[in-house]
C-alpha cells in the first residue's frame, strides 16, 4: 500500500512519540510518503519504503484547514490512503483519510480550558470524524467516551500505546548500578487531570511519617505558570517550609537518556491521574523494572489489567500516602517485567492500522 504519514506533530510531547514510535513497523510493509519538516523525518528519510514531502505547514493553523501547498497537495494524491496520528487534517483531500483521536479529556475533564477553547477543539474532532474513513484511539475506554460524546457512528479502532525504543535497549552498567532507591518519581504534564495536588499531598504526609526520599518531578517548575495552579503553589510552599523542604525536584527538560535513568532508580513511579485517554509512564517504568503505584481510574483498569501495578483510590492522598508508607516497592522480576513488554507494543499496533488501511482500500492479503 501507498500511506501518506502526516508527521509534523513529531517533536510536540506524546503525539510526537506515538507517531515516531509506530512509523518504523508501517515502512516495514508500506510505502510511505512523510509529510513534514526535514528536522521531523530525518530519522526514517534513509528507510526502504520511504519518500520524503517537506511541508512546514503549521497544525491547526488556517492555511492547513484550506490546504496545503500545491505541489504538497499533487504528492499526497499520488498515495492511497492519508493517516494522522491526531485530529488535524488538510483542507482538500481527496483520498481516504485516517485520524486519530488519542482521548477527550478537554471536552470530559473541566477546568482544562475555557469555553471557546472546549468549542475549538469539540469542532476538531467533529471534523475529523466527518472526513475520516475510520478514527484511531488507544484504549477501549477513549473509543466509548469518543462515541459517546463526540456521537460518533464511524468504525473506530484502538491501537494502544506501547514501550518506546529507548527504554527496550538491553541492560546497561547503568542498571547494574542503582544505589540506593529512594526516590518518588512522577512524569506528566502540569494539568489538573494528572493528579499532581493528590501526590504532593500524600508526600508531605509520607515525609512527616518518617519517608527520607525526594520526590523527582519531570519537567519544568515555570510550567505551572499555564498548567496547574493549585499544585504551583503547593509546591513552592512544600520546597520552603516544614519537613519537605528541599525535597521536591524538577528534572527540567531532560533526554530520553537521562528519563531511562530516573525510571530505573526510582523508589516507585507514581501516576495519580484522574483522567487519562491511557496513561503510558506506568508501562514505560515497568517495562525497566521498576514499581508503578496509580490510581484506580477505569482506563488504568483496562490498561493495566493483570500487570504488576498497585492501585490506590483515585483522588484520595490519605490512600496514596498510607501505601506510599507500608508498601515494599522491590524491583520487578524478570518474567514481571517480560509481560509488561509483551503486552503491548508499537508494532502489533502497527498492524492494526495496516489491516484496517487494507479493509478500506480493499486489498487483500
Amino acid at each position: 500500500m501507498k500511506i501518506v504519514v502526516d508527521c509534523r506533530m513529531i517533536g510536540s510531547g506524546g503525539i510526537g512519540s506515538y507517531v515516531s514510535e509506530i512509523l518504523p513497523h508501517l515502512l516495514e510493509k508500506n510505502n510511505c510518503l512523510l509529510l513534514g519538516t526535514h528536522a521531523q523525518c530525518m530519522d526514517f528519510v534513509r528507510s526502504q519504503n520511504a519518500e520524503f514531502c517537506f511541508c512546514d505547514t503549521k497544525p491547526f493553523s488556517f492555511s492547513e484547514l484550506r490546504s496545503l501547498p500545491r505541489s504538497v497537495n499533487e504528492k499526497i494524491h499520488q498515495y492511497d490512503l492519508f493517516f494522522s496520528p491526531y485530529c488535524n487534517i488538510p483542507g482538500n483531500i481527496h483520498i481516504p483519510i485516517v485520524s486519530t483521536i488519542h482521548d477527550v479529556v478537554f471536552l470530559d475533564f473541566q477546568g482544562l480550558v475555557g469555553f471557546w477553547g472546549k468549542c475549538a477543539r469539540k469542532w476538531f474532532y467533529e471534523r475529523a470524524i466527518k472526513k475520516s474513513e475510520r478514527i484511531v484511539t488507544v484504549s477501549e475506554f477513549s473509543r466509548e467516551r469518543i462515541k459517546e460524546t463526540l456521537k460518533c457512528r464511524k468504525r473506530i479502532m484502538v491501537t494502544p500505546n506501547g514501550i518506546p525504543s529507548y527504554l527496550l535497549r538491553s541492560k546497561s552498567r547503568e542498571d547494574e548500578e542503582i544505589g540506593e532507591r529512594n526516590e518518588i518519581l512522577f512524569v506528566g504534564n502540569v494539568k489538573k487531570h494528572k493528579g499532581l495536588t493528590i501526590l504532593l499531598d500524600a508526600f508531605k504526609t509520607a515525609v512527616e511519617s518518617g519517608f527520607s526520599g525526594k520526590l523527582v518531578i519531570v519537567g519544568n517548575a515555570d510550567n505551572f505558570r499555564t498548567g496547574d495552579e493549585e499544585a504551583a503553589k503547593k509546591i513552592r510552599l512544600l520546597s520552603e517550609t516544614g519537613a519537605t523542604s528541599g525535597k521536591i525536584e524538577f528534572t527540567g527538560r531532560i533526554s530520553n537518556e537521562k528519563l531511562r535513568s530516573l525510571y530505573v532508580r526510582a523508589l516507585v513511579l507514581v501516576q495519580p491521574s484522574l483522567y487519562e485517554g491511557f496513561g503510558i509512564p506506568p508501562l514505560e517504568s515497568l517495562c525497566v523494572g521498576t514499581p508503578a503505584l496509580i490510581s484506580d481510574i477505569p482506563v488504568f483498569r483496562e490498561v493495566y489489567e493483570k500487570l504488576p501495578v498497585q492501585f490506590f483510590s483515585a483522588g484520595n492522598s490519605s490512600d496514596l500516602a498510607q501505601k506510599l508508607i507500608s508498601s515494599d516497592f522491590s524491583r520487578l522480576s524478570e518474567k514481571e517485567i517480560a509481560l509488561a513488554r509483551e503486552k503491548y507494543s508499537y508494532k502489533k499496533s502497527a498492524e492494526i492500522l495496516s489491516n484496517s488501511f487494507k479493509d478500506i482500500l480493499g486489498v487483500d492479503e
